[in-house]
Protein backbone atom coordinates (compact mmCIF):
# COMPACT_ATOMS: atom_id res chain seq x y z
CA UNK A 1 0.00 0.00 0.00
CA UNK A 2 1.41 3.33 -1.37
CA UNK A 3 1.11 6.48 1.32
CA UNK A 4 0.53 9.90 -0.22
CA UNK A 5 2.08 13.45 0.88
CA UNK A 6 -0.64 15.29 2.18
CA UNK A 7 -1.01 18.55 4.13
CA UNK A 8 -3.19 16.82 6.87
CA UNK A 9 -4.27 12.95 7.24
CA UNK A 10 -7.23 13.26 9.76
CA UNK A 11 -6.67 9.77 11.25
CA UNK A 12 -3.01 9.92 12.08
CA UNK A 13 -2.15 10.79 15.79
CA UNK A 14 0.76 12.95 14.60
CA UNK A 15 -1.77 15.26 12.79
CA UNK A 16 -4.09 15.76 15.41
CA UNK A 17 -0.79 16.82 18.10
CA UNK A 18 -0.27 19.32 14.77
CA UNK A 19 -3.81 21.03 14.98
CA UNK A 20 -4.13 20.87 18.58
CA UNK A 21 -6.52 17.85 19.20
CA UNK A 22 -4.34 16.41 21.33
CA UNK A 23 -2.29 18.09 23.47
CA UNK A 24 1.09 17.67 23.61
CA UNK A 25 3.90 19.11 26.00
CA UNK A 26 6.25 21.74 23.19
CA UNK A 27 9.67 21.96 22.97
CA UNK A 28 9.27 23.92 19.84
CA UNK A 29 7.29 25.29 17.11
CA UNK A 30 7.23 26.89 13.76
CA UNK A 31 5.35 27.21 10.66
CA UNK A 32 7.21 24.20 9.69
CA UNK A 33 8.26 22.07 12.51
CA UNK A 34 6.75 20.78 15.78
CA UNK A 35 8.79 19.46 18.39
CA UNK A 36 6.89 17.60 21.95
CA UNK A 37 7.83 15.28 24.61
CA UNK A 38 7.45 11.74 24.35
CA UNK A 39 4.54 10.05 26.30
CA UNK A 40 6.71 6.84 27.70
CA UNK A 41 10.23 8.39 27.18
CA UNK A 42 13.49 6.14 27.10
CA UNK A 43 15.56 8.40 28.47
CA UNK A 44 15.81 11.49 30.47
CA UNK A 45 15.30 13.94 27.95
CA UNK A 46 13.45 12.10 24.80
CA UNK A 47 11.16 14.35 22.77
CA UNK A 48 10.04 14.04 19.27
CA UNK A 49 10.72 16.46 15.87
CA UNK A 50 8.10 16.39 13.24
CA UNK A 51 7.35 18.08 10.06
CA UNK A 52 3.89 19.38 10.11
CA UNK A 53 3.65 18.24 6.49
CA UNK A 54 1.93 15.02 7.10
CA UNK A 55 4.94 12.72 5.47
CA UNK A 56 4.45 9.21 6.38
CA UNK A 57 7.53 7.85 6.51
CA UNK A 58 11.52 8.91 5.42
CA UNK A 59 11.15 6.84 3.44
CA UNK A 60 8.60 8.86 1.14
CA UNK A 61 10.57 11.90 1.22
CA UNK A 62 12.33 13.47 -1.73
CA UNK A 63 14.66 15.84 -3.11
CA UNK A 64 11.64 18.95 -2.32
CA UNK A 65 11.79 18.01 1.57
CA UNK A 66 15.51 18.21 1.69
CA UNK A 67 15.64 21.63 3.25
CA UNK A 68 13.34 20.56 5.43
CA UNK A 69 15.11 17.62 6.68
CA UNK A 70 17.72 20.05 6.86
CA UNK A 71 16.28 22.24 9.36
CA UNK A 72 15.56 19.52 11.73
CA UNK A 73 18.95 18.31 11.80
CA UNK A 74 20.17 21.56 12.59
CA UNK A 75 17.32 22.41 15.05
CA UNK A 76 17.97 19.06 16.71
CA UNK A 77 21.17 19.87 18.61
CA UNK A 78 20.19 23.14 19.86
CA UNK A 79 16.77 21.86 21.28
CA UNK A 80 19.09 18.87 22.76
CA UNK A 81 20.97 21.21 24.71
CA UNK A 82 17.58 22.99 25.40
CA UNK A 83 16.18 19.88 27.32
CA UNK A 84 19.52 19.11 29.02
CA UNK A 85 21.17 16.99 27.29
CA UNK A 86 25.29 17.58 27.96
CA UNK A 87 27.32 19.45 25.40
CA UNK A 88 29.64 17.23 22.92
CA UNK A 89 31.90 15.86 23.07
CA UNK A 90 31.32 14.32 26.73
CA UNK A 91 27.79 14.49 26.38
CA UNK A 92 25.64 13.94 23.43
CA UNK A 93 22.46 12.53 22.02
CA UNK A 94 20.74 9.56 19.70
CA UNK A 95 18.28 10.57 16.94
CA UNK A 96 16.48 7.68 15.66
CA UNK A 97 13.91 7.60 12.79
CA UNK A 98 11.72 4.15 12.17
CA UNK A 99 11.22 3.49 8.91
CA UNK A 100 8.10 1.06 7.88
CA UNK A 101 7.32 -2.02 9.32
CA UNK A 102 10.55 -4.20 9.76
CA UNK A 103 11.86 -0.59 10.87
CA UNK A 104 9.24 -0.81 13.61
CA UNK A 105 7.46 2.13 12.67
CA UNK A 106 4.43 2.78 14.93
CA UNK A 107 3.13 5.95 13.73
CA UNK A 108 3.24 6.51 9.96
CA UNK A 109 3.72 10.52 9.72
CA UNK A 110 7.73 11.16 9.87
CA UNK A 111 9.59 11.93 13.18
CA UNK A 112 12.80 11.50 14.43
CA UNK A 113 13.15 10.45 18.32
CA UNK A 114 16.00 12.86 20.05
CA UNK A 115 17.15 10.87 23.36
CA UNK A 116 19.78 11.84 25.64
CA UNK A 117 20.58 12.89 29.34
CA UNK A 118 22.75 10.40 31.90
CA UNK A 119 22.80 7.03 31.44
CA UNK A 120 21.47 4.21 31.54
CA UNK A 121 17.96 4.67 29.91
CA UNK A 122 15.20 2.85 30.22
CA UNK A 123 15.62 1.49 26.45
CA UNK A 124 18.13 2.54 23.83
Amino acid sequence: MTKTIVDSDPNCLFCKIVAGRIPSRKVYEDGELLAFHDVNPWAPVHFLMIPKLHIPSLALVGDEHAALLGRMMVLAPKLALQEGCNPYPEGGFRLLSNIGAEGRQEVHHLHIHVMGGPRPWLRG
